[in-house]
């Protein structure tokens, strides 16, 4: 049986709006959870973007109307490959198949994602992956939690004993960004322990919340891709950057998350 989403006249706070956001994007991986384990054949790159959209459309016909009733007036953007900068106001940022592309080849590492964006600031935000049960919540100033268990960065101070990932930006990246990621690759591999590299980047974001993983990073990037896991990560008390240590906003070219403690490393070897 589904779970209800109640909603009242009275304008939620936001510890309700992330329960019922976190149910939403429960019942949307359910949804894609039906699809899931077969793999599904393309030749042709229109083939492939019906296939995404398929699943894509899945998920929000049930995230659309029901985070549309919890917050009427928000705006609404469901591009995951969109990046910058969104007007003021309030704004549900939804992927609705984050790592879509592993969905369609019966690969694990997939979620929804919901992200309530105010004034430029991800407020509250809700992970699920479907295949495992897990919901990955956090909401300002209240920190992060899996399954409702608070979550906490890793404690590791040495790179050299650091497990550290990356994630491939777009498709179609300009050459310029994809050297940059091959050379950054390159130095993490002289300086970390083991160098992780797959999609979708939510995933890896939610190891380094829990302390699984110690930093992540990547060039350019997207909305979707990365504000769920920049505020899970900030509120379990990592750190978040540009890979050159700067403030990070959805208009850098760079993103960096890490432990505190091998943050500054972290940077020095991006900035090689």
């Amino acid at each position: 049986m589904s779970e209800t989403l109640q909603t009242t006249d009275v304008a939620a706070s936001d510890a309700d709006l992330l329960a019922q956001t976190a149910i939403a994007v429960r019942e949307a991986g359910s949804a894609l959870r039906e699809r899931f384990g077969e793999v599904v054949r393309y030749q042709t790159r229109e083939e492939l973007m019906r296939a995404l959209a398929a699943n894509d459309d899945t998920a929000l016909d049930i995230l659309r109307p029901r985070l549309t009733r919890l917050r009427p007036h928000a705006g609404w953007v469901e591009d995951e490959l969109d990046g910058g900068a969104l007007p003021p106001g309030e704004w549900w940022v939804v992927d609705p198949a984050e790592g879509n592309v592993n969905h369609l080849h019966a690969l694990p590492e997939w979620a929804v994602t919901a992200t309530l964006v105010r004034e430029n600031q991800p407020v509250l935000t809700a992970v699920h992956l479907p295949l495992t049960g897990e919901t990955y919540t956090a909401l300002t100033g209240a920190g992060a939690h899996l399954n409702g268990r608070p979550l906490h960065v890793s404690r590791t101070a040495d790179l050299g004993l650091s497990i550290v990932a990356t994630s491939q930006a777009r498709p179609d990246e300009d050459e310029k960004v994809v050297r940059r990621v091959g050379s950054s690759i390159t130095a993490m591999l002289f300086d970390a322990l083991v160098v992780r590299a797959a999609v979708p980047a939510t995933l890896h974001l939610l190891n380094v919340a829990a302390g699984r993983i110690d930093a992540f990073w990547q060039f350019a990037g997207a909305r979707a891709d990365l504000l769920p896991g920049a505020l899970l990560v900030t509120e379990a008390g990592g750190r978040i950057s540009d890979a050159e240590g700067r403030p990070w906003t959805p208009q850098s070219e760079s993103f960096l998350a890490a432990a505190p403690g091998v943050h500054a490393k972290a940077v020095s070897t991006l900035s090689r």
